[in-house]
């Protein structure tokens, strides 16, 4: 039986959101692949997985989302839980989803919600701050147990249908 959404989703917000930063992956125009460490927060309404993080709105970061509007998010903890997220990702830099997403990192509690201040922003509507959405096409989730303990139906993972 196919795994679904439904299935994978929450329990890769919980190992995400346990773990807190991710690294993740660009490609620039020539395929270069770039790696950086972020913090997103996901958003799941029992339908849909969304990803977002306060970032900064780059020169670098636009054009590798113009060239290639993907990016793929690893989490690892040392206990070997893993998880992965290849995602569509589109820049937002319009008022109302900058102050939506501030407010939502300064009003979720830490280690996942922080004052987006302490980066140097000088608040949600500044030139410098922006929303980097994440939608997976891919997810995976694996626990420690399937290494350690050889555990393989504990793996998690969907595709999005072509």
């Amino acid at each position: 039986m196919p795994v679904t959404l439904p299935d994978t989703a929450p329990v890769f917000v919980e190992l995400a959101h346990r773990i807190v930063w991710a690294s993740a992956a660009t490609v620039d125009a020539q395929g270069r692949p770039w790696t950086r460490v972020l913090h997103p927060v996901w958003e799941w309404d029992g339908e849909r997985l969304t990803g977002w993080v306060a970032t900064s709105p780059t020169t670098t970061k636009r054009a590798h989302l113009a060239a290639h509007p993907y990016v793929s998010v690893t989490y690892w903890h040392p206990s070997q839980d893993t998880a992965s997220a290849h995602c569509r990702a589109s820049l937002h830099t319009d008022d109302a989803t900058r102050t939506w997403l501030w407010e939502r990192f300064a009003t979720t509690p830490e280690p996942l919600g922080y004052d987006p201040s302490i980066i140097g922003w000088e608040g949600p509507t500044s030139p410098a701050f922006a929303a980097l959405r994440l939608e997976p096409r891919r997810l995976r989730v694996q626990p420690a147990a399937v290494l350690l303990e050889g555990k393989g139906e504990l793996v998690r993972e969907w595709r999005e249908t072509p």
